[in-house]
């Protein structure tokens, strides 16, 4: 499809939008010549804002499926026919082409659920790198930006890199904020065992309480993991 094409598709569903508003005008003459040409114009400037919008919308899910493909490219060989992946000469290619898209969308888009996800990607591929101090200014911003869904997901990664730098006690807070408020994409038992793995160490006898109830759950597979991690805590004084 050729740009002119393009600019084509996109003024004709502007001009749809738009014929929506007039034929509602059309319909609704007689209630609306009371009010003036003004409500006519709001009407077309809500279809204009709508299909704005949209469009917008559009544009940032495309750009951030890019910086994804390119995180998913391969290095140091081509793809294999047929094989929708970008490839790379090397790592250090790789990355800087990722992290620059990534960066272009939190430029453009800040505030949006493109722009979280996006400082999610870098907070994950900063952590992978060592880059602590980096991953956690990456997770702190998709934490308070966003769906809530992505950031709880931002909020569960924040929490265990600040655990890895010592500041437990913020680390507990978040995971605790998560057990009172699970989403769709961390659920309260993630959150829970996470805490669990935290406090292993210095409150044990807490971590047990907190896997207690899961180690009867009726579902199999909470059920194994927590008796799994139970059995990974320290002993109590006199235990077995």
């Amino acid at each position: 499809m050729d740009r002119v094409t393009r600019h084509d598709l996109k003024t004709d569903k502007f001009a749809t939008e738009v014929g929506h508003s007039v034929e509602y005008v059309s319909a609704h003459r007689s209630q609306l010549v009371r009010y003036g040409a003004a409500a006519i114009g709001i009407l077309l400037l809500i279809a204009g804002i709508t299909y704005y919008r949209r469009s917008a919308h559009q544009g940032r899910q495309a750009e951030l499926a890019q910086a994804l493909r390119l995180k998913e490219g391969v290095v140091g060989a081509a793809a294999q026919p047929g094989d929708p992946r970008p490839s790379f000469g090397s790592q250090t290619e790789k990355d800087n082409a990722v992290k620059k898209a990534f960066n272009d969308v939190i430029a453009k888009y800040g505030g949006s659920d493109e722009a979280s996800i996006a400082h999610y990607e870098l907070g994950s591929l900063a952590a992978d790198g060592g880059q602590i101090s980096e991953a956690e200014k990456h997770f702190r911003a998709a934490a308070e930006a966003g769906d809530a869904n992505y950031q709880s997901v931002a909020k569960l990664s924040l929490a265990q890199v600040l655990n890895n730098q010592g500041k437990t006690a913020d680390a507990e807070k978040i995971l605790r904020d998560l057990i009172a408020s699970p989403t769709p994409l961390v659920s309260k038992e993630q959150a829970t065992f996470t805490l669990v793995r935290i406090l292993a160490q210095k409150n044990p006898a807490e971590a047990r309480k907190l896997l207690a109830p899961y180690e009867k759950d009726s579902r199999v597979t909470i059920a194994r993991s927590a008796a799994a991690l139970s059995s990974e805590l320290p002993q109590a004084a006199g235990g077995k």
